[in-house]
C-alpha cells in the first residue's frame, strides 16, 4: 500500500506530526525464549539492530520493535488485566506522544539514531503465554511498529522521537 501524495490534502494530513514523542521504556531480548532485559539506553547499529538483542544482525527490517505507550491500558483491559508490563509484550521501545502507525514507511529519529518504519509488528502466539487466553487477540491492532536502523548511535529513556521532514 502506498501513501497518498504529499501534494494531496490527505497526504499533507498524514505527514503532519507537530509534536515529538518520548521514549518511556527500552528492553532487549537476548535470546528467543529469554526474558526481556530492561535497560536505560540502547546502542543501535545501522543495518543490524540493537546490540544485545536477538534480532541484531538479521535482515534489519525488524532491527527495532516499538510499542505505543498509550496502547498499554487497552491491551491490559482486553486481556483482562489491570496493567501490563512492557517486558511481557517483547517490544524493544515503548514510545508515548506520537502515533507510531504514522511512522510506517517514514524515517524518524530516536535521539540521534535514524530509523525507518518498515511495518506493523503483529503479535505472535507467545502473547497467549504472556497475557493468558485471549492475549493474542488483545494485541491485535496494538502490536506496534518494526523499524530498520539507517544511522546508528545510542538512545536513552527520555529521548525525543521525531519524524524526519521529507
Amino acid at each position: 500500500m502506498s501513501l497518498p501524495s504529499a501534494d494531496s490534502a490527505l497526504g499533507r494530513l498524514m505527514a503532519t506530526l507537530p509534536r515529538a514523542g518520548r521514549v518511556e521504556w527500552i528492553g532487549l531480548r537476548p535470546a528467543r525464549e529469554a526474558p526481556m532485559t530492561e535497560v536505560s539506553a540502547a546502542e543501535a547499529v545501522a543495518g543490524a539492530g540493537l546490540v544485545g538483542d536477538r534480532y541484531a544482525g538479521g535482515s534489519g527490517k525488524r532491527g527495532v520493535t516499538l510499542l505505543q505507550a498509550e496502547h498499554l491500558p487497552a491491551i491490559a483491559a482486553l486481556a483482562g488485566h489491570a496493567t501490563v508490563a512492557p517486558a511481557l509484550l517483547r517490544r524493544n521501545v515503548v514510545v508515548s506522544g506520537i502515533p507510531l502507525i504514522a511512522l510506517k514507511g517514514r524515517r524518524f529519529r530516536i535521539g540521534t539514531v535514524l530509523l525507518e518504519g518498515t511495518g506493523e509488528c503483529d503479535p505472535c502466539a507467545r502473547m497467549e503465554l504472556a497475557l493468558g487466553p485471549g492475549g493474542f487477540n488483545a494485541m491485535r491492532g496494538h502490536g506496534g511498529l518494526t523499524a530498520r536502523v539507517l544511522q546508528g548511535g545510542v538512545f536513552r529513556v527520555g529521548d525525543a522521537v521525531r519524524a524526519e521532514d521529507e
